[in-house]
């Protein structure tokens, strides 16, 4: 039977369900360091972080320390998608469980960096996430695409190409074990 990208989902997320909790603060902490090292020297960029689900990597150190000198943002859901709002306290849990700062009126389309949490990755650097298309959607509406750096839990990863094109693809990944930077192929 072939891999499909469905099947690679269920397998990563079962995965990441499987993760001992002990060591939880431990991965993170881990992610936080090599983030950091990515985002060393970046000064008045606008970034999009993602407010960490309990299943995914706790990167909120790095968003604190990041917003001394950047514009911080954090998505806002919006129908099947979301907008960029920047990121201020207080935050209200909303859908699937998600912390968001409030809605503001200002279109932000222009980031220079996203960090962007992955359930797995395909061959092609390429995003599998929950399933529900919100980053595609999102990533569509940009006028540029950003530097886009995957954050993942636990290392998921299949050589095969199981991705759709309008699947968005990472210029790195990042895990507590692993760090897989994209290479660009040649026209």
């Amino acid at each position: 039977m072939p891999l499909t990208k469905s099947l690679f989902r269920q397998n990563c997320l079962q995965k990441i369900k499987n993760l001992p909790s002990h060591n939880k603060l431990y991965r993170s902490s881990v992610v936080n360091k090599q983030l950091l090292k990515e985002l060393d020297g970046i000064r008045n960029a606008s970034i999009l972080f993602y407010y960490p689900l309990p299943m995914e990597a706790d990167i909120l150190k790095v968003l604190t320390k990041m917003r001394q000198k950047n514009d911080i943002y954090i998505p806002f859901m919006q129908g099947k998608s979301f907008k960029m709002v920047p990121f201020r306290l207080p935050l209200k849990k909303k859908k699937f469980g998600i912390f968001e700062a409030g809605n503001t009126l200002r279109n932000i389309n222009k980031i220079d960096i996203a960090i962007v949490p992955v359930v797995g990755v395909d061959g092609n650097l390429q995003r599998v996430g929950f399933g529900r298309g919100m980053y595609d959607r999102f990533f569509e509406k940009l006028k540029k695409r950003p530097y886009t750096i995957f954050i993942q839990q636990e290392f998921c990863h299949t050589k095969e190409s199981i991705c759709d094109s309008y699947d968005i693809t990472g210029d790195i990944l990042l895990t507590p074990t692993r760090k897989m930077v994209r290479v660009k192929k040649r026209k």
